[in-house]
Protein backbone atom coordinates (compact mmCIF):
# COMPACT_ATOMS: atom_id res chain seq x y z
CA UNK A 1 0.00 0.00 0.00
CA UNK A 2 2.80 2.43 0.93
CA UNK A 3 4.53 1.69 -2.40
CA UNK A 4 1.32 2.53 -4.28
CA UNK A 5 0.91 5.79 -2.34
CA UNK A 6 4.52 6.72 -3.17
CA UNK A 7 3.92 6.12 -6.88
CA UNK A 8 0.68 8.12 -6.92
CA UNK A 9 2.30 11.03 -5.06
CA UNK A 10 5.19 11.14 -7.50
CA UNK A 11 3.03 11.03 -10.62
CA UNK A 12 0.65 13.69 -9.30
CA UNK A 13 3.33 16.28 -10.19
CA UNK A 14 3.45 14.92 -13.73
CA UNK A 15 -0.29 15.47 -13.94
CA UNK A 16 0.14 19.06 -12.70
CA UNK A 17 2.67 19.73 -15.46
CA UNK A 18 0.28 18.24 -18.01
CA UNK A 19 -2.62 20.44 -16.84
CA UNK A 20 -0.42 23.56 -16.73
CA UNK A 21 0.68 23.10 -20.35
CA UNK A 22 -2.88 22.42 -21.51
CA UNK A 23 -4.13 25.62 -19.86
CA UNK A 24 -1.28 28.01 -20.64
CA UNK A 25 -0.02 26.37 -23.89
CA UNK A 26 2.41 28.85 -25.48
CA UNK A 27 2.95 30.76 -22.22
CA UNK A 28 4.98 27.89 -20.78
CA UNK A 29 8.32 27.27 -22.47
CA UNK A 30 9.45 23.75 -21.59
CA UNK A 31 12.97 24.36 -22.94
CA UNK A 32 13.52 27.00 -20.25
CA UNK A 33 12.62 24.53 -17.52
CA UNK A 34 14.92 21.93 -19.08
CA UNK A 35 17.90 24.31 -19.09
CA UNK A 36 17.20 25.30 -15.47
CA UNK A 37 16.89 21.64 -14.51
CA UNK A 38 20.03 20.34 -16.24
CA UNK A 39 22.38 23.24 -15.55
CA UNK A 40 21.22 24.31 -12.07
CA UNK A 41 18.74 22.06 -10.25
CA UNK A 42 20.08 18.61 -11.18
CA UNK A 43 23.63 19.48 -10.03
CA UNK A 44 22.19 20.62 -6.67
CA UNK A 45 20.18 17.40 -6.37
CA UNK A 46 23.24 15.32 -7.22
CA UNK A 47 25.55 17.11 -4.80
CA UNK A 48 23.02 16.87 -1.98
CA UNK A 49 22.28 13.19 -2.68
CA UNK A 50 25.93 12.15 -2.85
CA UNK A 51 26.73 13.76 0.50
CA UNK A 52 23.85 12.10 2.39
CA UNK A 53 25.64 8.86 3.25
CA UNK A 54 29.27 7.83 3.75
CA UNK A 55 30.75 5.78 0.92
CA UNK A 56 30.90 2.37 2.57
CA UNK A 57 33.13 -0.16 0.72
CA UNK A 58 30.53 -2.86 1.41
CA UNK A 59 28.06 -0.97 -0.77
CA UNK A 60 30.38 -0.70 -3.77
CA UNK A 61 29.55 -4.12 -5.22
CA UNK A 62 25.88 -3.20 -5.78
CA UNK A 63 26.46 -0.31 -8.24
CA UNK A 64 29.27 -2.30 -9.87
CA UNK A 65 26.81 -5.10 -10.71
CA UNK A 66 24.31 -2.43 -11.84
CA UNK A 67 26.89 -1.00 -14.27
CA UNK A 68 27.91 -4.48 -15.45
CA UNK A 69 24.26 -5.32 -16.15
CA UNK A 70 23.49 -2.21 -18.20
CA UNK A 71 26.88 -2.29 -19.98
CA UNK A 72 26.35 -5.90 -21.00
CA UNK A 73 22.89 -4.97 -22.30
CA UNK A 74 24.29 -1.85 -24.01
CA UNK A 75 26.75 -3.92 -26.07
CA UNK A 76 24.00 -6.29 -27.20
CA UNK A 77 21.62 -3.43 -28.08
CA UNK A 78 24.25 -1.57 -30.11
CA UNK A 79 24.68 -4.72 -32.18
CA UNK A 80 21.00 -5.60 -32.68
CA UNK A 81 19.87 -1.99 -33.28
CA UNK A 82 21.63 -2.11 -36.65
CA UNK A 83 19.17 -4.76 -37.82
CA UNK A 84 16.03 -3.23 -36.27
CA UNK A 85 16.18 0.51 -37.03
CA UNK A 86 17.46 2.48 -40.00
CA UNK A 87 17.44 6.02 -38.59
CA UNK A 88 20.28 6.98 -36.22
CA UNK A 89 18.03 8.86 -33.80
CA UNK A 90 15.71 5.86 -33.41
CA UNK A 91 18.76 3.68 -32.77
CA UNK A 92 19.97 6.12 -30.11
CA UNK A 93 16.59 6.26 -28.39
CA UNK A 94 16.35 2.47 -28.37
CA UNK A 95 19.89 1.99 -27.05
CA UNK A 96 19.90 4.67 -24.37
CA UNK A 97 16.39 5.09 -22.98
CA UNK A 98 16.00 1.38 -22.24
CA UNK A 99 19.04 1.53 -19.98
CA UNK A 100 18.25 4.73 -18.09
CA UNK A 101 15.75 3.98 -15.34
CA UNK A 102 14.06 6.25 -12.83
CA UNK A 103 16.36 5.18 -9.99
CA UNK A 104 16.23 8.55 -8.22
CA UNK A 105 12.80 10.17 -8.23
CA UNK A 106 11.04 6.79 -8.12
CA UNK A 107 13.65 4.21 -7.14
CA UNK A 108 14.66 5.78 -3.81
CA UNK A 109 11.12 6.34 -2.42
CA UNK A 110 10.07 2.90 -3.68
CA UNK A 111 13.02 1.34 -1.88
CA UNK A 112 11.93 3.04 1.34
CA UNK A 113 8.32 1.90 0.89
CA UNK A 114 9.23 -1.73 0.11
CA UNK A 115 12.44 -2.38 2.09
CA UNK A 116 12.50 0.41 4.68
CA UNK A 117 14.87 3.31 5.27
CA UNK A 118 17.85 0.94 5.51
CA UNK A 119 17.59 0.66 1.72
CA UNK A 120 18.57 4.33 1.22
CA UNK A 121 22.35 3.73 1.06
CA UNK A 122 21.84 1.08 -1.63
CA UNK A 123 19.32 3.00 -3.74
CA UNK A 124 21.37 6.19 -3.44
CA UNK A 125 24.60 4.60 -4.61
CA UNK A 126 22.77 2.83 -7.47
CA UNK A 127 21.42 6.24 -8.45
CA UNK A 128 24.98 7.57 -8.48
CA UNK A 129 25.93 4.91 -11.03
CA UNK A 130 22.84 5.73 -13.09
CA UNK A 131 23.65 9.45 -13.05
CA UNK A 132 27.14 8.86 -14.43
CA UNK A 133 25.71 6.61 -17.14
CA UNK A 134 23.08 9.21 -18.10
CA UNK A 135 25.52 12.08 -18.40
CA UNK A 136 28.21 10.14 -20.26
CA UNK A 137 26.85 7.34 -22.44
CA UNK A 138 23.37 8.90 -22.54
CA UNK A 139 24.56 12.28 -23.76
CA UNK A 140 26.89 10.68 -26.30
CA UNK A 141 24.11 8.69 -27.98
CA UNK A 142 21.42 11.39 -27.78
CA UNK A 143 23.77 13.92 -29.39
CA UNK A 144 25.12 11.43 -31.92
CA UNK A 145 22.44 12.11 -34.53
CA UNK A 146 23.29 15.83 -34.72
CA UNK A 147 26.93 16.02 -33.65
CA UNK A 148 30.31 14.46 -34.47
CA UNK A 149 32.13 12.29 -31.93
CA UNK A 150 34.29 15.24 -30.87
CA UNK A 151 31.26 17.51 -30.44
CA UNK A 152 29.43 14.77 -28.50
CA UNK A 153 32.42 14.34 -26.20
CA UNK A 154 32.64 18.04 -25.43
CA UNK A 155 28.88 18.10 -24.88
CA UNK A 156 29.36 15.49 -22.17
CA UNK A 157 32.10 17.29 -20.29
CA UNK A 158 30.23 20.63 -20.38
CA UNK A 159 27.29 19.24 -18.40
CA UNK A 160 27.86 20.51 -14.80
CA UNK A 161 26.30 17.50 -13.08
CA UNK A 162 29.44 15.45 -13.75
CA UNK A 163 31.67 17.97 -12.05
CA UNK A 164 29.26 18.39 -9.14
CA UNK A 165 29.23 14.60 -8.74
CA UNK A 166 33.02 14.51 -8.52
CA UNK A 167 32.99 17.41 -6.06
CA UNK A 168 30.36 15.68 -3.90
CA UNK A 169 32.34 12.44 -3.87
CA UNK A 170 35.43 14.40 -2.79
CA UNK A 171 33.44 16.03 0.05
CA UNK A 172 32.21 12.59 1.04
CA UNK A 173 35.56 10.82 0.84
CA UNK A 174 37.51 13.48 2.75
CA UNK A 175 34.67 13.99 5.28
CA UNK A 176 34.46 17.71 4.56
CA UNK A 177 31.67 19.13 6.76
CA UNK A 178 28.82 21.11 5.22
CA UNK A 179 27.31 24.00 7.16
CA UNK A 180 23.83 23.13 8.46
CA UNK A 181 22.19 26.13 6.80
CA UNK A 182 23.90 25.42 3.49
CA UNK A 183 22.75 21.81 3.75
CA UNK A 184 19.16 23.01 4.28
CA UNK A 185 19.41 25.18 1.18
CA UNK A 186 20.78 22.24 -0.81
CA UNK A 187 17.93 20.06 0.44
CA UNK A 188 15.38 22.66 -0.72
CA UNK A 189 17.06 22.76 -4.14
CA UNK A 190 17.12 18.96 -4.34
CA UNK A 191 13.40 18.60 -3.68
CA UNK A 192 12.67 21.44 -6.09
CA UNK A 193 14.74 19.64 -8.74
CA UNK A 194 12.60 16.51 -8.37
CA UNK A 195 9.37 18.48 -8.71
CA UNK A 196 10.62 20.45 -11.73
CA UNK A 197 11.74 17.22 -13.38
CA UNK A 198 8.28 15.68 -12.99
CA UNK A 199 6.58 18.87 -14.21
CA UNK A 200 8.75 18.83 -17.35
CA UNK A 201 7.56 15.32 -18.15
CA UNK A 202 3.93 16.37 -17.68
CA UNK A 203 4.42 19.39 -19.95
CA UNK A 204 5.81 17.18 -22.71
CA UNK A 205 2.96 14.72 -22.25
CA UNK A 206 0.51 17.53 -22.97
CA UNK A 207 1.99 17.93 -26.46
CA UNK A 208 2.35 14.27 -27.33
CA UNK A 209 0.53 13.06 -30.43
CA UNK A 210 -0.21 9.36 -29.98
CA UNK A 211 -0.90 9.06 -33.72
CA UNK A 212 2.83 9.63 -34.30
CA UNK A 213 3.78 6.82 -31.94
CA UNK A 214 6.52 4.46 -33.11
CA UNK A 215 5.08 1.25 -31.69
CA UNK A 216 8.04 -0.95 -32.58
CA UNK A 217 10.46 1.38 -30.83
CA UNK A 218 8.16 1.86 -27.85
CA UNK A 219 7.39 -1.82 -27.24
CA UNK A 220 10.97 -3.03 -27.74
CA UNK A 221 12.47 -0.31 -25.54
CA UNK A 222 9.97 -0.86 -22.72
CA UNK A 223 10.39 -4.64 -22.91
CA UNK A 224 14.17 -4.36 -22.52
CA UNK A 225 13.81 -1.97 -19.57
CA UNK A 226 11.07 -3.75 -17.64
CA UNK A 227 11.71 -7.40 -18.49
CA UNK A 228 15.22 -8.06 -19.83
CA UNK A 229 17.16 -5.81 -17.44
CA UNK A 230 15.58 -7.20 -14.22
CA UNK A 231 16.20 -10.77 -15.42
CA UNK A 232 19.85 -9.96 -16.16
CA UNK A 233 20.08 -8.25 -12.76
CA UNK A 234 18.94 -11.47 -11.07
CA UNK A 235 21.44 -13.52 -13.06
CA UNK A 236 24.41 -11.24 -12.32
CA UNK A 237 23.41 -11.03 -8.63
CA UNK A 238 23.80 -14.79 -8.36
CA UNK A 239 26.98 -14.86 -10.44
CA UNK A 240 28.65 -12.33 -8.11
CA UNK A 241 27.05 -13.80 -4.95
CA UNK A 242 25.52 -10.48 -3.98
CA UNK A 243 23.82 -10.34 -0.58
CA UNK A 244 20.11 -11.18 -0.97
CA UNK A 245 18.93 -7.87 0.52
CA UNK A 246 21.20 -5.81 -1.73
CA UNK A 247 20.27 -8.00 -4.71
CA UNK A 248 16.56 -7.42 -4.12
CA UNK A 249 17.12 -3.64 -4.06
CA UNK A 250 19.28 -3.86 -7.19
CA UNK A 251 16.59 -5.73 -9.13
CA UNK A 252 13.93 -3.32 -7.87
CA UNK A 253 16.02 -0.40 -9.19
CA UNK A 254 16.45 -2.16 -12.55
CA UNK A 255 12.67 -2.69 -12.68
CA UNK A 256 11.80 1.03 -12.53
CA UNK A 257 10.32 2.63 -15.68
CA UNK A 258 12.28 4.89 -18.00
CA UNK A 259 13.73 8.02 -16.43
CA UNK A 260 12.20 11.43 -17.13
CA UNK A 261 15.79 12.66 -17.57
CA UNK A 262 15.65 11.02 -20.99
CA UNK A 263 13.29 13.80 -22.09
CA UNK A 264 15.69 16.48 -20.80
CA UNK A 265 18.66 15.20 -22.76
CA UNK A 266 16.65 14.31 -25.87
CA UNK A 267 15.22 17.84 -25.95
CA UNK A 268 18.59 19.45 -25.28
CA UNK A 269 20.19 17.63 -28.24
CA UNK A 270 17.20 17.54 -30.59
CA UNK A 271 16.70 13.77 -30.50
CA UNK A 272 12.90 13.47 -30.90
CA UNK A 273 11.88 14.46 -27.33
CA UNK A 274 8.17 13.86 -27.97
CA UNK A 275 8.84 10.36 -29.22
CA UNK A 276 10.98 9.78 -26.12
CA UNK A 277 8.08 11.06 -24.01
CA UNK A 278 5.78 8.55 -25.72
CA UNK A 279 8.16 5.72 -24.90
CA UNK A 280 8.44 6.83 -21.25
CA UNK A 281 4.66 7.09 -20.93
CA UNK A 282 4.17 3.56 -22.27
CA UNK A 283 6.88 2.16 -19.98
CA UNK A 284 5.29 3.91 -17.00
CA UNK A 285 1.86 2.44 -17.71
CA UNK A 286 3.39 -1.01 -18.22
CA UNK A 287 5.36 -0.62 -14.99
CA UNK A 288 2.19 0.15 -13.02
CA UNK A 289 0.57 -2.98 -14.46
CA UNK A 290 3.41 -5.39 -13.66
CA UNK A 291 4.97 -3.85 -10.53
CA UNK A 292 2.84 -5.96 -8.15
CA UNK A 293 4.11 -9.15 -9.82
CA UNK A 294 7.70 -7.85 -9.84
CA UNK A 295 7.57 -7.46 -6.05
CA UNK A 296 6.34 -11.02 -5.56
CA UNK A 297 9.05 -12.39 -7.87
CA UNK A 298 11.80 -10.38 -6.10
CA UNK A 299 10.65 -11.45 -2.65
CA UNK A 300 10.26 -15.11 -3.63
CA UNK A 301 13.71 -15.29 -5.25
CA UNK A 302 15.68 -13.40 -2.60
CA UNK A 303 13.50 -14.15 0.44
CA UNK A 304 13.28 -10.57 1.70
Amino acid sequence: MSALVSILSIYSFIFLGYIAKKIFTSQIDEKTLILISIYFMQPILTFWGLTRIPIDPTLILTPIIYIITITFTLIIMIFISKFIFDEQKNKSIFIVTALIGNTGNLGIPLGIAVFGEQSIPYTSIINIANIFFIYTVGIYFFSKGNFTFKESFFSMIKIPILWFSILALAFNYFHIPINLQIDKALQMGAYAAIVIQLLIFGIYLAKVNTKEQNYKLTVLTSSVKLIILPILGIIFSFIFSLDSYAAAILVLSLSTPLAVNNVNIAALYGCKPYLVTNVILFSTILFLLIFYFDLHIIKSIFGV
